[in-house]
């Protein structure tokens, strides 16, 4: 359990009080500048923050570097390659520390993160020759690597910040694939999304944000109504069904 209590910003992030369960995948929404990067990176431990943030019995704020790392990961948003090494070097830096180097655990992660991503064929190229699709896509596994849990049984919760923005459609599929599967796994996965569409549709909660101050917490479907949505992002915004989903239409 992910429980936030009174979580504040200075003048960034207003108080704010929510609950997410460990398999949950919650959806982040709101307008630019609406404190969504604020409260990933708050939630990660990055940035100093007022209130509590408990993750299962342990506070985030009491929390060592390596033990935070051991806890949760964070994708931030487009991150620049470091440096041109391989993929398959590069993930192999995100693997644990306390993983045993020649653990068939490894080669069986890697393996699944790479079907699931469609990188076979990129483990043995450079990150220096990587598109900016194939570099997220990268990213991700890395990101996930942290705390996949056959790696890390200490694995509690994954933050991704507006993780499909350097994707094209069918990566974008691939990437909710991948956050329904570390849900499955026992994952909380938290994501800053501006697609709404997406949000409406494989999130399990969507939070909502206006200028630093929640607007609405709860399932997706009841929180992501056309009057919120309307009101939050100052534009008519209508939820209609099409094929048996709801969709969102914008002016």
């Amino acid at each position: 359990m992910l429980s936030i209590r009174s979580l504040t910003v200075n003048t960034r992030l207003l108080p704010l009080s929510f609950d997410a369960a460990a398999g949950e995948v919650v959806h982040i929404v709101g307008p630019n500048g609406s404190g969504k990067s604020t409260l990933l990176s708050a939630i990660a431990g990055m940035i100093e923050f007022g209130g509590e943030a408990q993750l299962f019995d342990e506070q985030i704020t009491e929390l060592s570097v390596e033990t935070l790392a051991s806890r949760r990961a964070y994708l931030t948003q487009s991150g620049k390659p470091p440096f041109a090494i391989g993929v398959a070097q590069y993930l192999s830096l995100s693997v644990p520390s306390f993983v045993e180097p020649n653990s068939p655990h490894i080669t069986a992660a890697v393996e699944e993160l790479s079907a699931l991503l469609k990188l076979e064929d990129k483990l043995h190229r450079s990150i220096a020759e990587l598109s900016g699709g194939e570099w997220q896509r990268v990213r991700l596994a890395g990101i996930c690597l942290q705390v996949w849990p056959t790696l890390n049984p200490y694995a509690r919760l994954l933050l991704l910040d507006e993780p499909a923005a350097p994707l094209d459609i069918g990566q974008e599929a691939l990437l909710y694939q991948l956050i329904r599967r570390m849900a499955q796994m026992g994952l909380i996965v938290l994501m800053a999304n501006h697609d709404l569409n997406r949000a409406l549709q494989f999130a399990d909660k969507t939070l909502v944000l206006k200028k630093g101050v929640l607007v609405d917490f709860g399932v997706a479907s009841e929180v992501m109504t056309s009057q919120t949505l309307s009101d939050v992002f100052a534009s008519h915004v209508q939820r209609v069904e099409f094929n048996g989903k709801n969709v969102l239409l914008f002016d």
